[in-house]
């Protein structure tokens, strides 16, 4: 029988199959914390050459790994296994031309969403999905993962975006949903069902995303707020008063500002006064004739009267604006920097975001005195990015990671919320989805899995446990 790296490397040639040093790069996950070396890296070129690629496999009995960027926080696009072959689409990265008439474009999965961005800044249009990792996620993994990002709550998460897909199976055959329709009714919604299926269903290979025109004017302002109720009680006016205009909705606590103005000195807080949290309102238009600005300012002062906004700036430029969306984004990093952290995606109703963060600072506590708190993320579709970093003067967590997850999403589950908002389940949270979601929801997603991957070959071990694994929740 050929040698299963001999058969790939014919098929995808030097420049498509990696092995040993070559293929280190793809071997460890974002955060370290999963991977081994696997067979090699296929990087094919062409959706036959991903079907060949995954044929191959099924044959010599490899799993099979797709990796987009390999951004992800739950270690859903490494191997944990050698005998299994990882494939980056980062060859598969063509543009097509957008369609404006339609709203639409085609694109390869690999394509990077910052090279998105630029590729359609020309035309006048915008893919609105927007989040940290821009620069090197690429489209297939905002599919496998639907990613949600800083617009969800206006435009929807990555699974309200694709209008069609293609992709290839775990046995190697290429599905064409290619149809670029919003209105498709004619059976199951396969296009979604592969949006955060983390491609244990199969591999994206291509795309048709939905495009808006790119607005012609925006405002912005940066808020200081005492606490999260009154974000909480703003965001809600704010809604009703901006309507379909608001597009930006994002909040950060004090800590995380102490720390992002800490560790990045080119960072500038402009404000005079300082609170508990921080609120980033964003409005935009198509048109220029609507005044966003006057809308703000209204909504702004009302805050001010009702005691919710303590201080508060609108941008005067673009530059302006920039600088209050890094005060945002730079969050991560600015905790990063300050040594080690645990990293919790919450979502919860939005009405619910400042009983949260009350009920789990007292939580967190308890399990580990002093641990700093550091939520930040989405309040229009109530997003919390709550990650922790060790109490002042200590280096650890006194080995209880795990008991803070546990707690953290037993608490989101109580409030109708979730534990894993963006970054999905991957291998981390599989032990906490068979905990927290019902038997009947777990037990769907293995039928799910069987029906479409008999073989268990398609990135295993990933989302669901494997058959002989699933007594632990059945």
């Amino acid at each position: 029988m050929t040698d299963p790296a001999t058969t790939l490397h014919e098929i995808l040639g030097p420049k498509g199959w990696l092995s040993g040093r070559d293929a280190e790069p793809y071997r460890r996950d974002w955060l370290d914390r999963y991977g081994v070396a696997p067979l090699g890296v296929a990087r094919p070129a062409t959706t036959t050459e991903v079907a060949a690629v995954v044929s191959a496999c099924r044959e010599a009995g490899l799993a099979v790994v797709p990796q987009g960027g390999n951004t992800g926080l739950c270690g859903g696009a490494v191997a944990e296994q050698s005998n299994a072959v990882i494939v980056s689409l980062s060859r598969m990265a063509a543009i097509g031309k957008p369609d404006p008439e339609s709203g639409s474009i085609i694109v390869e999965a690999g394509v990077v969403l910052a090279a998105l961005h630029e590729a359609l800044e020309p035309h006048g249009l915008m893919f609105p999905m927007h989040l940290g990792a821009e620069g090197s996620a690429r489209v297939g993994g905002l599919i496998g993962t639907n990613a949600g990002g800083s617009q969800a709550f206006r435009f929807g998460m990555m699974q309200d975006l694709v209008l069609g897909l293609e992709v290839v199976t775990p046995d190697g055959a290429v599905w064409d949903g290619m149809r670029a329709v919003q209105k498709d009714n004619a059976g199951y919604q396969l296009r979604k069902l592969y949006c955060g299926a983390e491609g244990t269903l199969g591999i994206v290979t291509r795309a048709i995303l939905r495009l808006y025109p790119t607005p012609r004017q925006q405002a912005s302002a940066l808020l200081v707020m005492p606490d999260f109720a009154a974000a909480v009680s703003f965001g809600a006016f704010l809604r009703g008063e901006a309507g379909e205009f608001l597009t930006g909705l994002e909040f950060f606590c004090d800590l995380g500002l102490q720390l992002a103005l800490k560790h990045l000195p080119d960072l500038a807080y402009q404000l005079d006064k300082r609170g508990d949290v921080y609120l980033l309102v964003e409005l935009a238009s198509g048109s220029p004739r609507v005044p966003l600005d006057d809308i703000l300012t209204s909504a702004l002062e009302w805050g001010v009267d009702q005691g919710l906004v303590l201080d508060g700036a609108l941008a005067t430029s673009v530059a302006h604006r920039a600088q209050f969306w890094r005060l945002r984004e730079e969050q991560p990093e600015g905790q990063r920097l300050e040594g080690p952290q645990l990293k919790h995606d919450i979502s919860v109703p939005t009405g619910a975001i400042a009983r949260f963060i009350e009920s789990g600072a007292a939580i967190c506590d308890d399990i580990l005195s002093g641990v700093r708190i550091n939520p930040f993320g989405h309040l229009g579709d109530g997003n919390i990015h709550y990650n922790l970093s060790p109490p002042e003067g200590r280096a650890d967590f006194d080995g209880k990671a795990e008991q803070f997850a546990q707690a953290l999403s037993l608490l989101a589950t109580k409030m109708d919320g979730s534990f894993a908002a963006e970054h999905g389940l991957g291998r981390a949270k599989i032990a906490m989805a068979d905990l927290n979601r019902s038997r009947v929801e777990r037990d769907l997603m293995s039928r799910l899995k069987d029906a479409f991957d008999p073989r268990g070959t398609m990135n295993p071990d990933v989302l669901v446990r494997p058959p002989q694994q699933r007594k632990t929740f059945e």
